[in-house]
């Protein structure tokens, strides 16, 4: 790996070690082992050339220069993220016909099966997708890049678009279901809804995350008795937490039906505690060609005959 990919890694690992607060989390966070990760912030730290966290026998603090440093990282990231989709999109706009943004937790499960149904039917000719946070796609959609957002959505969690400028629609229903790893016995290893002496680890969403959106504004906590273990903006990284007997962790039906067929996650808890929701698609009426329009159209008919 070249310079300037490593110190690209060491911003997301300083990032990650702020949010999760010890090597450990962070570590299985980012994919890589406990000691490369260790030796990766100590890089960082050298290279600018001060402490940025404090260690403790409870975890790791920002240090004052960590807490300094923490926005104008999150600013170069999301500046040289923006630059990378510009340039794609220059590159793909000569052959790209529908540009698309999903969230992560769609475009891996939901959309390849969508977008298959729909070719059957419909020329949609080359398509761009990008997928990304809630928050990273809206922006996206927002500034006129894509055509449309593909995303989860409940109408009691609001969103950055106005209902004139970024019309949407229902394509499809999911619910957000509480899972764990099972017991040896094949029963829930942490059975909702807990006590306030004996908390449940709970591994939640991100403020980047639209499904960390919904949850706050639709998930009654007081019907539970949770401490975060674990927050990402990835339901996948939850995901995989959850299977690894790390906590509970609301995912949504459409991500983790694979892994409660094989008997890898099970029900935490019964369906008082779901979620459901939409799987939405907005479209921007500023960013539009012939493709979108038919591909709209036929949308709109079928939501009007469903």
């Amino acid at each position: 790996m070249n310079g300037i990919g490593m110190e690209l890694d060491w911003l997301k690992d300083f990032l990650a070690l702020a949010e999760q607060k010890t090597f450990s989390r962070a570590a299985e966070v980012r994919h890589v082992s406990q000691p490369a990760f260790s030796r990766r912030i100590r890089a960082l730290e050298d290279w600018v050339g001060t402490s940025l966290f404090a260690r403790g026998a409870q975890g790791t603090t920002l240090t004052p220069a960590g807490t300094h440093f923490q926005p104008a990282v999150h600013d170069l990231i999301r500046g040289l993220e923006k630059a990378r989709r510009d340039t794609r999109a220059v590159g793909a706009r000569d052959t790209a016909t529908l540009s698309i943004a999903a969230t992560h937790a769609l475009s891996f499960t939901f959309f390849p099966n969508w977008i298959r149904g729909l070719m059957r039917t419909q020329a949609l000719g080359t398509l761009n997708l990008i997928s990304d946070s809630m928050e990273a796609c809206e922006q996206i959609l927002l500034s006129g890049e894509v055509h449309f957002l593909l995303c989860h959505h409940h109408p009691e969690a609001p969103t950055r678009f106005e209902a004139e400028r970024f019309p949407s629609l229902p394509v499809s229903s999911d619910v957000l279901v509480p899972l764990c790893a099972p017991s040896p016995e094949g029963h829930a290893m942490w059975p909702l809804p807990g006590t306030s002496a004996a908390p449940l680890p709970y591994l939640g969403y991100s403020q980047a995350s639209g499904l960390g959106r919904i949850l706050a504004a639709c998930q009654d906590r007081e019907l539970t008795h949770m401490a975060t273990a674990l927050t990402s903006h990835l339901a996948a990284t939850l995901m995989t937490m959850a299977r690894n007997g790390h906590g509970v962790a609301w995912l949504p039906q459409t991500v983790a039906a694979d892994d409660q067929d094989r008997g890898q996650l099970v029900r935490a808890g019964s369906e008082i505690f779901d979620v459901p929701i939409e799987i939405r698609l907005f479209r921007s009426l500023e960013c539009r060609n012939q493709a979108a329009d038919a591909l709209w159209e036929h949308l709109s008919q079928t939501a009007i005959s469903a």
